[in-house]
């Protein structure tokens, strides 16, 4: 079958790319910037890739008309706290007009258990992007799940923040909220299962784990699969942004994204029915097994996406490629270089950069930088790296977002996501002679920019000559 795969660099999206290429499937890859689609060379000569916007204007000219199925992954809740509803909408009708003039039979869209009378903004969301959606042309197929437990996904990433850092939380009280999470591998099997499946035209499903849980429960048994002593303690008076700003400080999420899931999680999330389990003989994970099946992917390093390295995750919602080109003029730099004795084993350095290994000299600076940025509602050092020696265009990497990461050309080019008064740019480059050339460029706005360079600059001439040093040696 040719299927389009929508929100391809999404967590979902990666996850279920190698899976239809596996199966035999065309896939025809759709995303905003082609540039920053998280793909290995292999697997990018396996696929179609074209660029599209959902949010503006539609140019149905880009999609082939020979599309047999596509996956609808197009979600905007990390990217706004206020009107993500409306462009959620707006993705779905432009979809439709994309889509209407194309062979396609079916379209597949994972959403959430909508099952109670009062919605969170989110659930009420993914409801109406439903119902756009079955005005389509098409044979519509959805997939209600709850939270999806998994290495790299947001839910596990919060859990895994929380129960790791906060041997005491003191909660607020919809940790009470009964939920029925899910195993990314259990979703996965259910996407694979619908596909082409005519019985599944026009129906929407619940999908779902065994286990009906509180959030609390969540926590609890996070902790006694690690071997963690956790106390919790709820209290009543925690109002909705004082919880989101909880989760925001203690967690790798965002501020935008925390909002919206602390409304979330008043609602309570549970199946209604097990339909599709039993259709598809398919008999879903306890939340324990899901949990030691992301460990087991995280200390093999075989995370395949992170929630992290989509763009909403950072300062950007748009295409960052015009930053790829570093400016030369009203800048200030901080250049060094130094000849090498192992181009090589520079070179995995580098790539090794950042989470837990760190920046190589001075991480107790760079620590502290995290927190201020987190303070001044930056990103913070929490998002790490999803792989521990792999780095591609758009990935996260701490507080940088990755622009260039060319091994071939021994290249890495990072641009800034903390909250700086400017625009700030890390370059690691080494040439043909064997020299590494390190380069951070800031394009300060306004007087607070150049103040902020001059006030850096004792710290930066410890921190970047002691890095390259260490790099180096």
């Amino acid at each position: 079958m040719r299927i389009l795969l929508t929100g391809t660099n999404g967590y979902i999206g990666m996850r279920l790319l190698p899976l239809l290429i596996t199966n035999g499937h065309e896939v025809i890859c759709c995303v905003r910037d082609k540039n920053r689609l998280s793909i290995d060379a292999e697997t990018r000569k396996k696929v179609s890739i074209i660029e599209i916007d959902f949010l503006i204007p539609p140019d149905s000219s880009k999609l082939p008309k020979d599309i047999d199925a596509a996956y609808y992954l197009i979600h905007s809740m990390s990217s706004s706290t206020t009107d993500f509803e409306k462009k959620e909408e707006i993705a779905a009708k432009n979809f439709n007009t994309y889509v209407e003039n194309t062979n396609i039979k079916q379209v597949i869209y994972l959403s959430g258990i909508v099952n109670e009378k009062n919605l969170s903004k989110h659930l009420w969301s993914r409801k109406n992007v439903e119902e756009t959606l079955y005005k389509g042309k098409y044979n519509l197929t959805v997939l209600r799940s709850g939270i999806i437990v998994g290495s790299g996904s947001s839910s596990f990433e919060i859990i895994r923040d929380l129960c790791e850092k906060l041997p005491l939380m003191i909660t607020p009280k919809w940790v009470n909220t009964k939920t029925q999470p899910i195993a990314i591998r259990d979703v996965l099997n259910f996407m694979i299962g619908v596909l082409g499946n005519a019985t599944c035209f026009n129906q929407s499903y619940d999908i779902s784990g065994p286990n009906v849980m509180t959030y609390k429960q969540m926590l609890k048994q996070y902790a006694k699969v690690r071997g963690i002593k956790l106390l919790i303690l709820t209290v009543p008076v925690m109002t909705p942004k004082l919880s989101s700003y909880w989760l925001y400080f203690v967690t790798s999420t965002s501020y935008k994204l925390a909002l919206n899931l602390v409304d979330s999680m008043t609602i309570p999330v549970i199946a209604n029915d097990n339909r599709l389990q039993e259709q598809l003989n398919i008999s879903p994970m306890s939340y324990v097994k899901a949990l030691e099946l992301a460990f087991i992917k995280i200390e093999q390093n075989q995370v395949v996406s992170s929630w992290k390295d989509s763009m909403v995750s950072g300062r950007f919602e748009k295409n960052i490629q015009k930053y790829v080109t570093v400016p030369k003029r009203g800048c200030f730099k901080d250049k060094k270089k130094i000849k090498l004795k192992n181009s090589e084993s520079a070179l995995n350095r580098i790539w090794g950069i950042g989470g837990e290994t760190g920046w190589y000299y001075g991480n107790w600076l760079w620590k502290i930088r995290g927190y201020f940025d987190k303070i001044f509602g930056g990103v913070g050092l929490r998002r790490g790296r999803t792989h521990p020696d792999e780095l591609f265009s758009g990935d996260a990497l701490d507080f940088w977002r990755v622009l260039v990461a060319d091994k071939k050309e021994m290249r890495l080019l990072l641009f800034a996501e903390m909250r700086v008064p400017g625009e700030a740019w890390l370059e690691f480059d080494i040439d043909q002679h064997g020299v590494l050339h390190q380069t951070a460029t800031f394009r300060p706005k306004g007087i607070w920019g150049r103040l902020y360079w001059y006030a850096m600059v004792p710290f930066h001439y410890f921190i970047f000559d002691g890095m390259i040093r260490r790099i180096a040696s």
